[in-house]
Order: structure tokens, then C-alpha cells, then sequence
């Protein structure tokens, strides 16, 4: 965020959610283009809110150059969440069921079946959903699937008593965008503590999106779009987030981010595609997976 707010008409509707603060604006902006955080204010930034910019490759990243295939015997499971619109009026956001569509279409084209794939927009995605989804693929996965969780919406923190000592605790809005239902870190972390898969992604693209390690554990690749202190922006310059952009739309769904030309594209290659374009956030990953981990 470059400080032009100044040259915005503002009016302003603000819910606040304590002991976790989600902050919404309603900003009518006459000039130039709106992008608005998942956290989630609305801003003002001419230096993102523009014609995307030729991409950059990545000079170095997470990305080993080996990718390893899926066992032939094995299936793949994913739960797909992107919400857009949340409960009331005041707490919308524009293209999270677009990260979540093109996420899913990149996996399609890779060779997923649709029927190992829940996915949850909107007024489907609330918390007894989410969890419930967790829950019925907890029933069908072994050691050898490949388990992947997709989230783009709100994300906030605050202080939970979610089994966990952190001072601070991050966590991902559902639906019902209300405190009792809020999914923290540290309940996310016990949900899929009972999974055997050794071959696990977690994605998040929200804000404070960089504090979701409390999932990690050896076999496990946790994407997060910005840094635990940062928002995650979103914009109709991409129609998507902007990690999810470069992530979904762009890396894996157009391959741009087949940085080897091998004809395969990791988790870990958009990732690092994503990560060298994103601007104004700092996508973060946790890495527990040997080598690369192939959709």
C-alpha cells in the first residue's frame, strides 16, 4: 500500500469481531482501480492496481528440480474453499471464488478427478462444512494420497485457546464470518493431525495467511501468500488474489510456471513463480516434503 489514500472518497462500515479484530471498508474510490485485502480493507494502489507486468522467473526458491510422482496405486483428495461472499454485506470480498475455480480447474486439466474434489464456495463454505469435508477425506485417505487443502477468503488473528502456547494465533473466516466461528490455526492443526498421507499441501491466500505453519509436520508443504504481518491483496487487474494469480491462474493452470520446461509443473515451481511476482506481500512457505510434490 503506497499512502494514496488521500485521493479516494471513503465511506467507511467497520464490524469489529473481539478478541479478533476483522476490519471491513466499503471505499468508493472515483480514480484509478480498487484493491482491497482479505484482512480486509479496501485501498487505493496505483502501483498494483494496473495491466499485470510481464513476469519475472525466480532467481532462486523452494523448488529442487525433482519432482516426485504419485504412486500408481494411490489417489488424490482435495478440499477446495474460496469465499467471496460472506454473511451481510460488509465483509464481501470480490475474486476468492475465483482463486478457488481456477485452483481447481489446474488440477482438472492435470488429471484430477472431479470426484476426489470438495469444494466449497460461498454460503457452502461454513465452518461445520469445512470441517466436515475435512473429515469425510480423513475417512478415504492412506499413507500414500495425496491430500491437498486450498483456502482463499478472510483471514485474521487473535489469542485462542486452541491448544497451542502462541501469544498470537492466526486464523482463516468462514461463511458465517462471526467469532464463534472462526477456524484457528491450532483446531486446523488437530483436524488433520490423525491424516497418514506423507504427501500433504496446504494453500492459503488471506491475510496474515504467514503465521498457518502451526500445520506443519514432515510431509507437508504449507503455502501461505503474504507474511504473518501482512495483508493479502486481491484486484481486478488479476480477478484473482494476487498470489493466487501468479499461484493457480498463471503458474499451474497456464503454465508459466514450468520454470525447468520439463513438461511437469511442482507445487514448490508456482509457488516460487508466484513468490517472484507477487509485489507489496511475501509469500512464505513451509517446505516438509522431499523433493517436489507433482499435483
Amino acid at each position: 500500500m503506497n499512502g494514496k489514500m488521500t485521493l479516494a472518497v471513503i465511506l467507511v462500515s467497520v464490524i469489529i469481531f473481539s478478541p479478533v479484530a476483522v476490519v471491513v471498508s466499503q471505499t468508493l474510490l472515483p480514480v484509478q482501480a480498487q484493491v482491497q485485502t482479505k484482512g480486509g480493507q479496501s485501498v487505493q494502489d496505483s502501483a498494483l492496481a494496473h495491466e499485470v507486468t510481464p513476469a519475472k522467473k525466480p532467481s532462486q526458491g523452494i523448488a529442487t528440480g525433482t519432482p516426485i510422482e504419485l504412486s500408481k496405486k494411490a489417489s488424490r483428495f482435495a478440499i477446495i474453499i474460496g469465499i467471496s461472499d460472506y454473511a451481510g454485506t460488509v465483509n464481501d470480498l470480490n475474486y476468492c471464488d475465483d482463486d478457488a475455480i481456477d485452483f481447481k480447474n489446474a488440477l482438472l486439466r492435470m488429471g484430477w478427478s472431479e470426484a476426489d474434489i470438495i469444494t466449497l464456495l460461498d454460503g457452502q463454505a461454513t465452518k461445520d462444512n469445512i470441517l466436515s469435508a475435512i473429515s469425510e477425506i480423513k475417512e478415504k485417505e492412506d499413507p500414500d494420497d495425496e491430500v491437498v487443502f486450498f483456502y482463499s477468503g478472510h483471514g485474521s488473528t487473535g489469542v485462542a485457546n486452541d491448544g497451542d502456547d502462541e501469544r498470537k494465533d492466526e486464523c482463516i473466516i468462514p461463511y458465517e464470518c462471526q467469532l464463534e466461528y472462526l477456524i484457528w490455526d491450532g483446531e486446523l492443526r488437530e483436524a488433520f493431525s490423525q491424516f497418514e498421507s506423507q504427501r500433504m499441501l496446504f494453500v492459503f491466500d488471506s491475510c496474515y495467511s504467514g503465521g498457518m505453519n502451526d500445520l506443519a509436520a514432515p510431509g507437508r508443504l504449507i503455502l501461505m501468500a503474504c507474511g504473518e504481518k501482512q495483508l493479502s491483496l486481491e484486484s481486478g487487474s488479476w480477478e484473482n488474489g494476487q498470489f493466487s494469480y501468479y499461484f493457480a491462474d498463471q503458474g499451474l493452470l497456464y503454465g508459466k510456471a514450468d520454470l525447468n520446461g520439463d513438461n511437469k509443473i511442482t507445487f514448490e515451481e508456482a509457488f516460487d513463480y508466484a513468490k517472484a511476482n507477487c509485489r507489496s506481500q511475501t509469500p512464505a512457505a513451509f517446505d516438509g516434503f522431499a523433493f517436489d510434490m507433482l499435483p
